[in-house]
């Protein structure tokens, strides 16, 4: 059962239910590169003297201690904090719904506010806590364009892009909901945990294709990497790709963040049903680029998500094959049970099917752990997210066919 949770700690977000919507006509600090955040500062009058001394303020402000109100910027004089407070935002998303799974899993629905002449845009988040580390699940699209038939936000058409200020958002967001930032009291030359935070590692795995949104997913993960700001390790950073193969190297050489290739097939045939973007890269371009990917190692392996389908995948024939497909890539393999979504064809293969093809991956020297699902009672397990907003509208129209039926 799904639970609204409050866990407001310091200078959190405030309770679920508490804070209206938002939509701020001032533009925000956060998702800014420090040039861009350099620029921001010469547009309110900054000396270009005192332009990185402010930046590495206003970085430590934001990303280290994660506060949203520029008064408490307490080393920022008061009269740029007055002039930067009536120019620019750091305002966080409304939270529409957050959820609370069985197994700890937590799903947040964040409403965007409009871009241009856009409409406000939902998205969903999942926070996923594991011994030893907790893993945030991030959105790159409201949507997608991919139609991979076995998930379930596949069948959401893509409405648009994120900017890096939504990308970086719900990492913001997670670590406010979690009490991940020190509280508002805390010293101000304090140290930054190097190890303890709740959201450790960071999956670019959520809504829609990061590499179809390339520059923003770039500079949301450099942001999100800095050393002097939110500071998680590139190692911890694994962005998940269904094969945009252009842009594969592009994400070692700028990014240089890990990989993983949302695989599910060992066959051209079979993989242009289940992951359509193969039509364009085909597998063996695909399995070229991760031959060549900047950086790939035994320290530094590739990941191929494949996900278990009855009787469509997971024979040993395939297992074998997908062995074959990967010699000589330094990988491992990870093995998901399908989640099932309402409307879906697919079953999930018999749980001694998966152990036995797991098996014979593992008898070939890779890495196969078979992944627990996590979430699937809240619909925040792998393929199952899809903007709440559009099952909502659904919702709404069916309540408006069944008002006007029982009004005739």
């Amino acid at each position: 059962m799904a639970v609204s949770l409050d866990i407001s700690h310091g200078n959190a977000a405030p309770a679920i239910g508490v804070a209206p919507a938002v939509t701020p006509a001032k533009p925000s600090l956060v998702g800014m590169s420090r040039e861009e955040l350099g620029d921001a500062l010469r547009a309110v009058g900054v000396a270009d003297k005192q332009v990185r001394m402010r930046v590495a303020q206003l970085w430590h402000w934001i990303y280290v201690r994660g506060f949203t109100e520029f008064d408490h910027m307490t080393n920022v004089s008061k009269e740029l904090r007055t002039t930067l407070a009536h120019v620019y935002s750091m305002t966080r998303p409304e939270i529409v719904a957050e959820q609370i799974s069985v197994d700890g899993t937590r799903k947040w629905l964040m409403r965007f506010p409009p871009r241009g002449a856009g409409r406000p845009v939902d998205i969903e988040t999942v926070y996923i806590p594991e011994e030893g580390r907790g893993t945030l699940c991030v959105s790159s699209q409201v949507g997608c364009t991919l139609t991979c038939t076995f998930c379930h936000t596949g069948t959401q058409k893509l409405v648009r892009n994120l900017t890096s200020e939504e990308i970086i958002m719900q990492i913001m967001v997670a670590r406010d909901r979690l009490g991940d930032f020190p509280d508002i009291d805390t010293p101000q030359g304090f140290s930054v945990p190097s190890e303890g935070r709740l959201v450790s590692n960071v999956v670019m795995m959520g809504m829609g294709e990061p590499l179809y949104n390339f520059d923003e997913v770039k500079k949301a993960l450099l942001i999100a990497s800095d050393g002097d700001g939110l500071s998680l390790s590139r190692r911890r950073i694994t962005l998940s790709t269904s094969g945009v193969v252009p842009m594969i190297a592009r994400t070692g050489e700028e990014i240089g963040c890990m990989l993983a290739i949302s695989l599910h097939a060992v066959r051209d045939d079979l993989r242009d049903v289940l992951v359509p973007i193969n039509k364009k890269y085909p597998l063996a371009e695909l399995l070229e680029a991760c031959r060549t990917y900047p950086g790939v190692s035994n320290a530094r392996r590739i990941t191929f998500e494949y996900v278990m389908l009855k009787g469509v995948n997971d024979s040993i024939a395939d297992a074998k094959k997908l062995v074959k497909l990967l010699e000589g890539i330094p990988a491992k393999i990870n093995l998901i049970p399908f989640n099932p979504w309402p409307g879906s064809d697919y079953e999930c293969s018999d749980w001694e099917q998966i152990e036995v093809f797991a098996e014979v991956v593992n008898r070939a020297g890779y890495a196969s752990p078979i992944r627990t699902p996590r979430g699937r009672d809240i619909l925040a397990a792998c393929g199952q997210l899809k903007s709440e907003s559009e099952r909502m509208k659904r919702k709404d129209r069916e309540a408006l066919e069944a008002a006007s039926g029982a009004a005739g």
